[in-house]
């Protein structure tokens, strides 16, 4: 062998050691979105699509759910490192499981108030809260929004309503054929949903949980108690690198969609540009997000919110906060300043 195909080859040996050398270094994640691969899923997607987890010596992968209650228990069961859930969902399995092993923890807020709504169709007569009293409401069982509307009713003085339950494709498609009077749901979902069966946003009454007395949290990064334990490091640099990424994916929503297109081709990008567009500006860059800071909570609002979900959702036991909560894998408030400057 010539000295500079030796050369050549040892450099290359040289590379492939190093390439997996530092592949071997990489913690592997697994990571459970609460939902399809829509428009909110940039949060996570964008930093995985521009290398800021790789950044962190992290090999993340992220898969679409099914709903926060599944994500919960993936998390739970160990089949998942970390995942995106409803608090709610997280406080009712941690009260109804008191003796669990493996109860996953909140680890960064981000959806600070809940995007949970009351959607009804103008022609209803619908126009305020007192007008669902005696209402036909329909949403799926497992829905954020009707788990925790009687939260909603207690403090708008609403009463006997009854429920319809359906499955999700079909919530939207009742409401706009009279089928319920109105649904819950998150507003980005169900709205978007709304337009696309020819019905006008103009002609949707929309009652926000968060502008009527419902100051619940909405979804949080959850962690499994083993990954806590085992590598609490991994968590830090996990919740850094989203961070980076959410600051990205809020300055520019249009192109952050890209990056959910790569993923999961037959989106309709105006849709879901939409769609993420409003979630930033109802549930994440909100007034009580910018007032506690970006990933962080309020004890006291979180303690209410317990004593809230012990009640509507009757659990075995009451919810204990602190156990649903850990704020110690928080980057520096220097990089939790990601929000956007607040519309005019």
């Amino acid at each position: 062998m010539t000295k500079r195909p030796f050369l050549k080859t040892a450099a290359l040996a040289c590379f492939a050691l190093a390439s997996g050398l530092a592949a071997a270094q990489a913690t592997p994640i697994k990571f459970q979105l609460d939902w399809r691969f829509e428009g909110p899923a940039a949060l996570f997607l964008t930093p995985a699509a521009r290398g800021f987890f790789k950044d962190a010596k992290l090999d993340v992968t992220i898969d679409a759910g099914n709903g926060s209650g599944g994500a919960v228990t993936r998390v739970a069961s160990g089949t998942y490192d970390m995942g995106f859930a409803d608090l709610a969902a997280l406080m009712e399995f941690h009260a109804n499981n008191p003796d669990a092993p493996n109860k996953p923890v909140a680890v960064m807020m981000v959806y600070n108030n809940t995007p949970a709504s009351v959607m009804a169709l103008k022609k209803s007569g619908i126009r305020s809260p007192a007008d669902l009293s005696n209402r036909k409401l329909g949403a799926p069982v497992f829905d954020a929004g009707r788990r925790a509307f009687p939260i909603f009713a207690k403090a708008n003085n609403v009463t006997n309503v009854a429920w319809t339950a359906m499955d999700p494709p079909l919530r939207e498609t009742m409401l706009a054929r009279g089928d319920v009077d109105a649904i819950t749901g998150f507003t980005f979902t169900s709205l978007l949903n709304l337009e696309a069966r020819g019905i006008k946003a103009s002609d949707v009454v929309v009652l926000p949980y968060p502008e009527h007395g419902v100051k619940l949290y909405g979804n949080v990064i959850i962690a499994s108690p083993k990954l806590v334990r085992e590598n609490p490091a991994a968590i830090k640099a996990f919740l850094a690198a989203f961070a980076r990424g959410a600051k990205d994916v809020m300055a520019n929503p249009s192109a952050a969609i890209a990056d959910v297109k790569a993923r999961h081709g037959i989106i309709n990008t105006e849709l879901e540009t939409r769609r993420l567009k409003l979630a930033i500006d109802t549930a994440i860059n909100s007034p009580d997000a910018r007032a506690e800071g970006f990933g962080q909570v309020n004890p006291a609002r979180l303690s209410l919110m317990a004593s809230q979900v012990s009640d509507a959702f009757g659990t075995r036991t009451r919810v204990n906060p602190d156990a649903v909560w850990n704020g110690s894998f928080l980057p520096a408030k220097a990089d939790l300043n990601v929000l956007p400057a607040p519309k005019k």
